[in-house]
């Protein structure tokens, strides 16, 4: 086929869409129906009625084929879980009695059966149950759900696409079960698993299903060769079945490297590659292997995880330059849409010009339609679009939100010195444990208690003018009293003050921040029924005035017991917000870091003697490949230095992880030189712990012995065995017991019983240490 008739084949496509409708109607339906107020009818009803809403605006603005599968009550690993009949055994009964009861189980787990791991999905703040698998799994086929959407779609008349993910990713995004040698390896599983997916693959055929999707994001990391050739096998197998629809593997997040080869020379119908993030990367490697002949080749070529308004002259030529390397080039965004909020027009308090330089999920699905129709009917056919996109570039490039002189000075005279203690840790360590006094063990919390539907109330109360911020200020006030009260008599060491005045632990110090944009709607998946509303980092960084100084210095004034700090680390400044694409990220870290350091000195100065500095998006930004890694590494924990760098020997600092893969960062870790660090641990069994002990992490940590992530609440038995067990690695005098992370979602009933288990459960092996 020639470069033109290629051309004319262009369509527009996406390979997933925002779950939860433009007034989280998911998220409500979700949560109503574990509290009883909706039935599993009406929670299905509401689902469905998303789905269709979905289908219909993405085939109103121009996309040919439109993603199914997609959807998902809670995350579509777990789907998949589903799908191949991959129930771990304590889940077993629960799904057999009541399948969307069961479902909820395995994701949050109930009083008496722990659900699965949790954690993040590559490099976003998108997190996915994790599969548990081991020599004896035993996968059965249900492709009820990815049938059924399907048909909804096609009953509308609308071309379908369902989405899978793929066997490879499915496998690597494996653990071992409980009890299962932790050597075992769930890619040994793969010859088991085909012959499901490819009854999956033919029930979709039977439906009616011309092309499927399967999304292997795991081969944009590095592989091994031996996991290289079980892609190559698995492709090999599906595309040779006889009875299957046609076959388009995806990949996103970066490059293909050494994949490309494998999945170009695969019997499958078509690729689906990145052309954001690892445009020439994968260019060159498609260009290396003689493109993909006779194949379809979908290029992602509009930003699927940023906000800014795409540059279609540039994507077009990049475009240009795919003809003649496939039998049809279509255009899609890089990745689901799903990292992305709904509808940017939806903003009302955003500046009419700044709202031009930002595209949600909508808005890049016209793009992507701009750019197919571009590239089938060339350039004049879409020239009002390319003027107004050259005009939009423009004034954001010359906005004076987007450079401060000032900042830009301070920022180009930091040094190494500003990014070091005055001492070494040991000195620090004893200068600590002399001001603070604590007890062996101590206890603490991550930092938020329970957002009440009070603390929810009066916000909307004040926004709605129905009170005034004085009256504001006092509900506040009487909050953090009762959770100093509580935190007293329950019997922790190292209190905090809740963070009741606090939308977001990174929204709260956007909003005070110059050179961030707050949404109103913004909304993105994180887990589950939580969203989040990143803010926008639209220009340079810098500090007006003090954030928290006011409210720390409050509830220290009602506790003679130390009160920690709670500031969000300049990483995860980052990682949770939509940066900036004009400068290095480094650069941009450095910015945040010098204004939460003027805000740790006061915090010192107004008498705090503990400052958190969270950082739970430090693994989840680490790149996809290890060559990439080191120089990201080098600016994230200077960052994290330069913010706690000024404090005093006897200032304690902490800082927070969670829900991610930390053996591979465990050096960084370390690198940070915070004096104490809390981490995940509960659904993963303490294995940080292990991981810290090997690499012979030197500092204090707690593991946590609390998943707050799910509703049950953990006796005191089962929380002195996690201690116990992290007590094997890190010696007692350096171990503090606290949860896994912030209360916020949680209700106050299960914070009470919780807490004060795990206080009991700090006593018990106190004495316990001190008898032996």
């Amino acid at each position: 086929m020639t470069a033109k008739s290629a051309a004319a084949a262009a369509q527009a496509t996406v390979y997933g869409y925002p779950r939860q409708g433009q007034g989280r109607e998911l998220k409500k339906a979700v949560e109503g129906y574990w509290k009883g107020r909706v039935d599993a009818d009406a929670l299905r009803a509401t689902a469905a009625e998303l789905r269709r809403t979905n289908w219909r605006q993405l085939a109103e603005a121009g996309v040919h084929e439109v993603p199914t599968g997609d959807f998902s009550y809670y995350d579509h690993v777990l789907d998949t879980s589903v799908m191949v009949g991959a129930i771990p055994e304590r889940h077993r009964a629960a799904v057999e009695l009541h399948a969307l009861d069961g479902y909820f189980a395995m994701a949050r787990g109930t009083q008496d059966v722990a659900p699965l791991e949790m954690t993040k999905w590559f490099d976003t703040n998108y997190h996915y149950l994790v599969p548990e698998l081991g020599p004896n799994t035993v996968f059965t086929t249900d492709s009820t759900k990815q049938v059924a959407e399907f048909g909804e779609a096609l009953a509308l008349g609308l071309t379908p696409r369902p989405v899978l993910v793929g066997p490879i990713t499915y496998l690597l995004l494996a653990k071992p079960a409980p009890g299962v040698a932790p050597d075992f390896d769930p890619l040994t599983l793969l010859d088991r698993l085909l012959p499901v997916y490819a009854e999956v693959l033919a029930d979709l055929r039977a439906a009616g299903a011309e092309w499927v999707q399967l999304d292997e994001p795991a081969l944009v990391q590095d592989r091994t060769p031996a996991e290289l050739n079980a892609a190559g096998r698995a492709y090999r197998d599906l595309g040779g079945l006889d009875d299957r629809p046609k076959l388009l593997v995806a990949s996103y997040f970066g490059r293909l490297g050494d994949a490309l080869p494998v999945l170009a020379k695969a019997p499958v119908d078509g690729l689906a590659l990145d052309f954001t993030e690892a445009a020439a990367a994968n260019l060159d490697a498609l260009a290396a292997v003689g493109g993909l002949p006779g194949k379809r080749l979908v290029a992602g070529v509009v930003n699927g995880r940023n906000i800014w308004v795409n540059d279609l002259s540039a994507s077009l030529a990049t475009l240009g330059t795919l003809l003649g390397l496939a039998d049809r080039v279509d255009v899609a965004a890089s990745c689901s849409l799903l990292h992305v909020p709904l509808d940017a027009s939806a903003e009302r308090d955003i500046e009419p010009q700044i709202l031009r330089w930002l595209a949600f999920a909508r808005q890049k699905t016209t793009e992507i339609v701009t750019l197919a129709k571009g590239l089938t009917r060339g350039t004049e056919a879409i020239g009002a679009e390319l003027a107004a996109n050259r005009a939009d570039l423009a004034s954001r490039a010359g906005s004076e939100l987007t450079r401060d002189p000032a900042v830009r000075t301070r920022t180009s005279a930091v040094t190494d010195a500003d990014a070091r203690r005055s001492q070494p840790y040991s000195e620090r360590a004893a200068a600590q444990r002399t001001h603070l006094g604590l007890p062996l063990l101590p206890t603490t919390t991550i930092g938020s208690f329970p957002q009440t539907a009070e603390l929810r109330v009066a916000r909307a109360d004040l926004r709605a003018g129905r009170i005034d911020g004085a009256g504001y200020e006092e509900r506040i006030r009487a909050e953090i009293g009762e959770v100093i009260s509580f935190q007293e008599k329950t019997g922790l060491d190292v209190l905090v003050h809740g963070e009741p005045e606090r939308n977001d632990m990174v929204q709260y110090f956007a909003e005070q921040l110059t050179g961030y944009l707050a949404t109103q709607h913004g909304w993105v998946q994180s887990y589950g029924t939580r969203y989040v509303r990143p803010p926008i980092l639209a220009g340079d960084i810098s500090r007006p005035e003090p954030m928290t100084v006011r409210w720390t210095t409050y509830a220290q004034s009602l506790t003679d017991r130390p009160v920690k700090g709670m500031l969000t680390g300049p990483v995860t400044m980052l990682a949770w917000s939509f940066v900036r694409d004009d400068q290095p990220l480094g650069d941009t870290a450095r910015q945040v870091a010098l204004a939460l350091r003027d805000e740790v000195n006061e915090l010192e100065a107004a008498g705090t003697s503990v400052i958190q500095v969270d950082e739970p998006a430090l693994r989840e930004t680490l790149p996809l490949r290890a060559v990439d890694r080191p120089a990201y590494l080098a600016w994230a924990t200077e960052a994290f230095r330069i913010t706690a760098g000024g404090v005093r020997p006897e200032t304690q600092i902490h800082t927070h992880m969670c829900y991610a893969e930390f053996g591979d960062i465990v050096q960084a870790i370390d690198d940070l030189d915070a004096d104490v660090i809390s981490l995940e641990a509960a659904r993963s069994h303490m294995q940080v712990a292990r991981e810290l002990a090997e690499h012979g992490y030197p500092r204090e940590a707690g593991p946590g012995v609390y998943d707050i992530h799910s509703p049950r609440v953990p006796s005191t038995d089962e929380a002195a065995a996690l201690l116990r067990k992290g007590l094997e690695a890190i010696p007692a005098e350096r171990l503090w017991v606290n949860p896994d992370c912030g209360l916020k979602t949680r209700g106050w009933p299960e914070t009470r019983a919780s807490l004060e288990n795990l206080v009991a459960a700090a006593r018990t092996v106190r004495t316990e240490l001190a008898g032996s």
